[in-house]
């Protein structure tokens, strides 16, 4: 398994390509130096990830058919971004196209295109979802899924693909930088769509990793749900809602005092068996209104009781602290062989908007992680798993890092 990375920002489509293909074909060379029998090679890549700003969104119907010129056996998957990712590198602004090259011997990728019509009932058995995808759960797939926002559920079709292949990684995201219904493109192989979703689910010798930063802390105590309504949070520990947000509030310092008045949210702990909670057990939501008649809070997401909950904050610091803990612990935690390649899809909050930088969540993942092929985009909502269950998020880094089973023959 091999993967590369490239990155151009050239005005004309076909420079751009052109100048991603030799840097990634250099990438790909095998050294003669690594064994006597073997001259100077390349290994053509079975999978060419393309993301490209909107500049080019008039060309859309080019951007195969230019990568198939260099890539002609490869699956082709991309979308547009209001900034891409690529080569060490964040472009947020200008014209920019970010191409991912991986060779993935032993690896079957069936790519697929769903729409609102073609989309699986809630009700629908697993089955209908293995048809959708074309594998079945037994090859114990992995998947990159990529979703307009104006015409698909996004959500629901991550749970669908929880429920038929249960614990199988889903990494992904949802396309950025149009303003009005029809403007985003998705890439698969010779097709640009505009609607709907495009996936990806690669089976065989490859194990996909994910690394899902939500950029936020804790705040307060850990509490349990003991009165909810649909997304309404009525009482913690049998106390309204609002009264334990106020009592928390009183025990922060200044600075807490001030992200809890201006980006305040709720982590929800996703595994009800866990009675001893940590910071990646939460599935981070905003918190969008408060009902001050009935003390209770208005969360974006639905409520159980019983579940464990605790307030979070957010800001460029704590973002970082909490990437920055995440991809240690990916470091120190990984059991097999190293990841090779990496792909980022990350929000359009962050980047050089939140930290007053750019390359902030690359820098930081090469730094702690080794200075792996990293691909991706900045998107308008990022799909990856939180406690075993893969959700929507907003304000996140979603990796996925790819590593083989087993070393090839």
């Amino acid at each position: 398994m091999k993967w590369a990375s490239a990155m151009s920002h050239h005005l004309a489509l076909d420079d751009s390509m052109g100048a991603c293909a030799r840097d990634l074909r250099a990438q790909l060379a095998i050294d003669p130096s690594a064994s006597p029998r073997i001259g100077p090679a390349e290994v053509e890549p079975d999978l060419v990830l393309v993301f490209t700003s909107m500049h080019y969104v008039s060309q859309r119907d080019a951007v195969a058919s230019a990568l198939r010129a260099h890539f002609p056996k490869a699956v082709i998957f991309g979308c547009t971004g209001a900034g891409v990712i690529g080569a060490g590198h964040e472009a947020e602004e200008g014209a920019a196209v970010s191409v991912t090259a991986a060779h993935l011997p032993g690896v079957r990728l069936a790519p697929f295109h769903v729409d609102i019509d073609s989309m699986p009932s809630p009700d629908a058995p697993p089955e209908v979802w293995h048809r959708l995808v074309g594998l079945k759960p037994d090859l114990d797939p992995h998947f990159l899924l990529l979703a307009d926002p104006f015409s698909l559920d996004a959500e629901a079709l991550v749970g669908g693909l929880d429920f038929a292949f249960p614990g199988a990684a889903k990494i992904g995201g949802l396309a950025s930088g149009a303003q009005r219904p029809g403007e985003h493109v998705l890439y698969l192989n010779a097709q640009a769509y505009r609607s709907g979703a495009v996936g990806i689910a690669l089976a065989g010798n490859i194990v996909a990793d994910t690394v899902v930063a939500q950029g936020c802390r804790p705040i307060g105590e850990v509490m349990r749900v003991t009165e909810a309504d649909r997304n309404t949070l009525v009482t913690l520990d049998g106390k309204p809602a609002i009264e334990v947000l106020q009592e928390t509030f009183v025990t922060l310092d200044k600075r807490g005092q001030e992200l809890a008045q201006r980006s305040l949210f709720l982590g929800i702990a996703m595994d009800p068996l866990i009675d001893q909670v940590q910071a990646g057990d939460f599935l981070v939501r905003n918190i969008m209104g408060a009902d001050t008649d009935r003390g209770a809070l208005a969360v974006g997401a639905l409520l159980s009781e019983g579940q464990l909950v605790q307030f979070h904050v957010r800001d460029a610091e704590t973002s970082a602290d909490d990437l920055r803990s995440l991809l240690e612990a990916y470091r120190q935690g990984v059991r097999g062989l190293p990841a090779v390649g990496a792909l980022l899809f990350s929000c359009t909050g962050r980047g050089r908007g939140l930290y007053g930088e750019a390359d902030h969540d690359t820098g930081l993942f090469h730094d702690l992680v080794g200075e792996l092929p990293l691909g991706g985009f900045f998107c308008n909502g990022e799909i990856g798993p939180v406690a075993g269950t893969t959700h929507l998020h907003s304000y996140t880094s979603s990796f996925g890092l790819f590593r083989p089973r087993v070393t090839p023959d």
